[in-house]
């Protein structure tokens, strides 16, 4: 038995006759009989150059990247994928998302040691809220099919994959351990672009294409803010990108104080904190608030079964406090003035 390290960054030519170990993409590979096996590991298969246009057909895998490249990524990005790749594999799911399951599938021992077996509703949940935000960029792209999204705080969201036109623009907007995760994990495409920074650091603006329209996205960032910070950022995008969309969720004041005091499921995993809190009066707030054209409060989709399909899309703001917390969210839409 040898070991080699090859300088090349490819596998060498295995030899049937010797057998070999290769450690190579920090993945190790056995050689027998003339053939390389790659060894189990408890990471990602990162393929690159994703999509291909309008074909869509994945690229070759041609890297690998272990679950290490993850561990400082906080876990609000983990939770999501996790829920949100759980409803994906069902047969009847509300959302197809297979770059997600693909990435979800390489760290499931990992997520189910952290988070507990993905509970159904929860999941579904998930998905929907993808899902809303998954037909307002659907939508932004039959006015604009040339336009820029920026995806503020998106984490390992697959939504570029899901939604690609072949022509929209994407940037997308991060922390810099986020868009490392990102990098390392997610395939690449040429209109897929990323600035690492805070989304209240107005200067990713810069790097924005406004001459064929703009959308702005914000899923599961805004409540994490403060409310002056939070204002800000949507007084900041409505001054410096005029004419454009931007959609994002809340929560409610109730589901904020509860997530201050302390929200854990039943795995131990604590909500952060939601500082941010959005009722009636805070929606007039932002709906009066400089260059804001109109704002809008979207209906959350239809799901499967009797609660997502019957009873939320009915009574969605006189549900049962117990039932609210499976859709603690509003998603909002605010268009600015050109």
């Amino acid at each position: 038995m040898r070991t080699v390290a090859p300088d090349s960054g490819e596998l060498p030519s295995a030899s049937p006759h010797t057998a070999s170990t290769v450690a190579l993409r920090g993945r190790t590979y056995h050689s027998a009989g003339g053939q390389w096996k790659a060894q189990p590991c408890d990471g990602i298969v990162a393929p690159d150059g994703g999509l291909q246009g309008d074909a869509g057909v994945r690229a070759p895998v041609t890297r690998i990247v272990t679950s290490d490249a993850l561990d400082s990524v906080p876990e609000t990005m983990l939770w999501n994928l996790h829920h949100r790749a759980a409803e994906a594999r069902r047969p009847d799911a509300v959302l197809a998302d297979p770059i997600g399951v693909e990435l979800a599938d390489r760290l499931a021992p990992r997520l189910e040691r952290r988070f507990g077996v993905a509970h159904p509703l929860l999941a579904q949940a998930q998905a929907l809220r993808a899902l809303r935000f998954d037909q307002e960029v659907l939508r932004f792209l039959e006015f604009n099919p040339d336009g820029t999204v920026v995806a503020l705080g998106e984490g390992l969201e697959t939504q570029f994959w899901r939604v690609d036109n072949g022509r929209v623009q994407w940037l997308s907007v991060d922390l810099e351990e986020g868009i490392k995760a990102r990098a390392a994990s997610l395939p690449s495409s040429e209109r897929l672009r990323s600035v690492a920074g805070s989304a209240l650091d107005e200067r990713w603006i810069d790097q924005v294409d406004q001459t064929r329209g703009v959308l702005i996205t914000a899923q599961g960032l805004l409540m994490y803010f403060q409310p002056d910070q939070a204002r800000g950022l949507v007084a900041g995008c409505a001054r410096r990108l005029p004419g454009a969309w931007m959609v994002f969720d809340v929560v409610e004041p109730w589901f904020s104080r509860r997530t201050v005091s302390g929200l854990r499921n039943t795995a131990g995993y604590r909500a952060p904190p939601m500082p941010w809190g959005v009722d009636a009066q805070e929606c007039v707030r932002l709906a009066d608030m400089p260059d804001v054209a109109s704002l809008e409060r979207l209906r959350f989709p239809r799901g499967r079964g009797p609660f997502f399909g019957v009873a939320a899309p009915i009574a969605r703001g006189r549900l049962p406090r117990p039932l609210r917390y499976l859709i603690p969210w509003t998603i909002l839409r605010i268009s600015f003035a050109s």
